[in-house]
């Protein structure tokens, strides 16, 4: 049996963040990465927007806050040593109805609390001058927020790994935890390893990495599948950069919204739709285990009582690309059904408690030998190196 200082369950960007601050603190360190799936970047790293989030959202103090915006810092510095490709745009966060200003107010004063500098409100005459085709009351410009390829990121931090000698193991999926007084092991179909700690970083079946350690687990992952059109070619000038609604703050998504990727394309969406399956990226997959899990916790159900409305608007716009088209022109008029094409998928693990709350920030479990990442939903890339910090250092002092 292979004996390791470290065991890091899952080479998302999470986990290799968390492997560099190791290494980082201690070079000499012996670390394991295990991946149930054949290469990187096949799960929430690589179906994301690529938005580089600026933290202008989260409540002050929180995990999410102090991370993000930590983390932006250190993740521009690390891709400007290492040749990655990133553009800070910008983006506008638009209120499009007069009832929308009191919550912009709000986004304005979380974003001046949490320290961003030089946002600025801008009246409809003024935000033309940055996206001309955009519509709305007020906007605020957030200067800070940019786009990047996040699996060049996540390919960068391999080879980082690998020339400290850090291992890699591709289609190794942890089916089993062994928690003892002198060390820890996991265990996957083909064999079994050692270590003194675990960091369990395992996204959309981080539940089931705890329930190996603690059956009593508080929280179960519902999967919400995000889906996304992009616009054709020849209309990809209706947008500059970003161009962002409104949220609404009882829900821990941000709206549709219209996104330029690095490759110059224009990304629109995504919704929030429950998926049936926690990696179901074609809306017609159904996992007769993943649905189980979902419709047997019990926070589900309060979950539903509490969004029902929500949930069912998010449907019917996945179903019905005319009100998906509806919910895009509320900032751009001018887009027409015909104007979008499809585009990619994204599955969001999200954390949600007994009570039926979806835990809106970062979440941790910790025991002697083993810390479970429980709930890193967006901005976990942007924040990456901050949240690999923080769990380093609860190993390492």
């Amino acid at each position: 049996m292979s004996k390791y200082n470290y065991i890091i369950i899952g080479a998302g960007i999470v986990g290799l963040a968390t492997a560099l601050n190791l290494l980082k603190i201690n070079p000499m360190l012996k670390i394991l990465v295990l991946e149930k799936e054949n290469k990187l970047g096949l799960h929430q790293t690589g179906n994301n927007s690529g938005v580089i989030h600026s933290g202008i959202y989260y409540k002050p103090g929180s995990e999410k806050a102090l991370n993000c915006r930590e983390g932006y810092d250190r993740l521009l510095t690390f891709c400007r040593e290492n040749e990655v490709k990133f553009d800070i745009c910008g983006k506008l966060i638009v209120a499009t109805t007069e009832n929308e200003l009191p919550a912009l107010q709000k986004i304005y004063n979380r974003g001046i609390e949490n320290g961003l500098e030089n946002l600025t409100f801008l009246n409809s005459d003024e935000f033309k001058e940055i996206e001309p085709h955009a519509k709305g009351k007020r906007a605020i410009l957030v200067p800070q927020t940019g786009i990047i390829d996040f699996k060049e990121v996540l390919q960068k931090y391999s080879e980082k790994l690998l020339d400290f000698d850090c291992e890699i193991y591709f289609n190794s999926e942890v089916i089993n935890i062994s928690e003892r007084n002198d060390d820890i092991t996991a265990a996957t179909i083909n064999d079994i390893y050692s270590a003194e700690y675990i960091i369990s970083c395992a996204g959309l079946n981080s539940d089931r990495m705890v329930g190996n350690t603690n059956r009593a687990t508080d929280f179960r992952i519902i999967p919400f599948r995000g889906e996304y059109y992009k616009l054709k070619s020849e209309k990809s000038n209706l947008v500059k950069n970003l161009i962002y609604p409104v949220p609404d703050p009882e829900f821990p998504f941000l709206g549709v919204h219209f996104t330029r990727k690095m490759n110059g394309e224009i990304e629109a969406g995504p919704n929030a739709v429950l998926s049936f399956s926690r990696e179901g990226y074609n809306k017609n997959k159904f996992n007769l285990g993943d649905a189980i899990e979902t419709f047997t916790w019990k926070g589900f159900y309060k979950l539903a009582a509490k969004y029902y409305k929500t949930g069912a608007a998010e449907f019917y716009r996945s179903i019905n690309k005319n009100a998906f088209t509806a919910a895009l022109q509320k900032l751009l008029p001018e887009i027409k059904g015909n104007d979008l094409i499809k585009g990619g998928v994204g599955i969001r693990a999200q954390a949600c408690d007994s009570q039926g709350n979806l835990i809106d920030d970062f979440y941790f479990k910790k025991s002697k030998r083993i810390l479970h990442v429980c709930n890193a939903p967006s901005p976990a890339a942007t924040a990456s190196l901050a949240i690999g910090e923080r769990i380093a250092k609860e190993f390492i002092n």
